[in-house]
């Protein structure tokens, strides 16, 4: 059995298993070129730049990597080296240079850069060169996060993703997950989530029609999919349900007011009735003191309160005259209500939003503003009004002062407080079509009950509760 074949032009034939090896990489390669092509072909223009940018980062991260002295020199002779060198007049192996590995993954807004680390460079040594690295590969900016152990992650942005708008259809399917909501992409343009569970209320500020009622109306069309979440809202702007900017999800409300004090008032009421009476019952339905120990159910959801243009429930008002003493006194008794839901909602599932313009003291009481573990704010006009909303290590990062968002080209584009680590990051909200917002709250609106009338069926004899309108 002949086991060579011959080769046109070869010297000496080769063997059979070689041939058939090198026929076997060639058929890889060309696979991996073709993928490679039409990956390329398929891509939008923003991803293809993305891939050229990945290409250019693979080649020249060697040269850059020593340039920066993000390498490291390792003068201990391997085995191979030891016994490589041993007869050669006893003379010492050159010492190795360790280059971090990279991986380079392309995204239409830049690349992500999977780095191994190697001794002496890691987290911090990295950060520190992350401006050089935005000026070398053409970056507005540079981000260095530790993935896994002995692994970073390296988010290079080309282009400001935070002024490029963007639509979102919802896909009207239930999210996974009630305890983290998605809010949308950040200034890295990657996906920004709001870990909610145990979390009692969150505070959302900024100039009238940047993007305050778009995000409750997003994270609405998010939640309302799902049986195990019942909505109400407050709409401080408006008389009516059918006006304003809830009017395309009152089908997914159990409960609409407008900007009558008393009809708020009786809402608030309601709810902290439900509160205590969820109080009362959580041991014996759930066995457990906290609901998020289980997580929401259909029985017993996580009920969301919105209260948009909260000053118009919490307004301080001034006069003798029995009716504005009337209103004063509404006014406070809203504002104990909303204190006892934020500081006692946490356990039985219960958060509140309360929505501002200006998150000051007079439009939302210091004692409901500060217990919002959450905080957001869209642009403002002072840095007053940005430390009302965010608090006052906002001064201390000014690239993300809410202030400097105030042109047109920020709308729809939020400061948080990040949480898991210090700081601030500003995200892009997407866009909702009020048209896929409606059709959202008429495909779930079979989901609807009062919280009130569903804990009723799970727990008879709990406190009193509030009859329902």
């Amino acid at each position: 059995m002949n086991d060579t074949v011959s080769i046109p032009y070869a010297d000496t034939p080769l063997p059979a298993p070689m041939v058939y090896a090198m026929a076997l990489t060639g058929l890889v390669v060309l696979v991996m070129l073709i993928s490679t092509l039409v990956r390329y072909l398929r891509a939008d223009p923003l991803t293809r730049c993305s891939i050229r940018q990945a290409s250019r980062i693979r080649r020249g991260w060697p040269r850059l990597a020593r340039t920066l002295g993000l390498v490291a020199t390792d003068r201990t002779p391997t085995l191979l080296q030891t016994l490589s060198t041993s007869g050669s007049n006893g003379g010492r192996p050159e010492p190795r240079i360790l280059i971090p590995e990279v991986r380079t993954k392309p995204d239409r807004y830049g690349v992500v850069v999977s780095m191994k680390t190697v001794p002496k460079v890691g987290l911090e040594e990295v950060q520190k060169h992350a401006s050089h690295l935005a000026d070398a590969w053409g970056c507005t900016r540079v981000s260095v996060t530790p993935a896994k152990p002995g692994h970073l992650t390296i988010r290079a942005v080309r282009d400001e993703p935070l002024l490029v708008p963007y639509d979102l259809t919802p896909s009207g399917k239930p999210p996974a997950d009630l305890s983290v909501w998605d809010l949308g992409i950040d200034e890295y343009a990657l996906a920004s989530t709001l870990r909610m569970s145990n979390v009692p209320g969150v505070c959302v500020a900024g100039l009238p029609g940047f993007g305050k009622t778009s995000l409750i109306n997003g994270l609405i069309c998010q939640l309302a999919p799902s049986d195990a979440v019942q909505i109400a809202v407050a709409d401080g702007k408006v008389s009516h349900a059918h006006e304003g900017d809830y009017a395309d999800v009152t089908d997914r409300l159990f409960a609409f007011v407008g900007d009558d004090l008393e009809a708020a008032n009786k809402l608030f009421t309601r709810l902290v009735e439900l509160r205590r009476a969820r109080s009362s019952s959580i041991r014996r339905v759930l066995g457990s003191p906290n609901m998020w120990a289980k997580g929401p159910s259909k029985a017993w959801p996580l009920v969301v309160l919105v209260i948009d243009e909260a000053h118009t429930y919490f307004r301080d008002y001034k006069g003798s005259d029995p009716a504005t003493k009337k209103f004063a006194a509404l006014s406070a008794d809203n504002a104990r209500l909303v204190e006892d839901l934020v500081k006692k909602g946490r356990s039985v599932g219960m958060v509140v939003i309360v929505a501002t313009q200006k998150a000051t003291g007079d439009a939302i009481p210091t004692f409901i503003r500060d217990v919002c573990p959450v905080s957001l704010s869209f642009a403002q006009k002072t840095t007053e009004a940005a430390v009302a909303a965010l608090g006052e290590d906002i001064r201390n990062w000014p690239d993300a002062n809410p202030v400097g968002m105030q042109d047109s080209g920020f709308v729809g584009v939020a400061t948080m407080a990040s949480q898991g680590r210090e700081g601030f990051t500003r995200i892009r909200i997407p866009y909702v079509n009020p048209d896929d917002t409606a059709r959202i709250a008429r495909s779930s609106a079979r989901h609807t009950a009062d919280p009130t009338t569903l804990l009723a069926a799970l727990d008879p004899h709990p406190l009193t509760l509030v009859k329902t309108d």
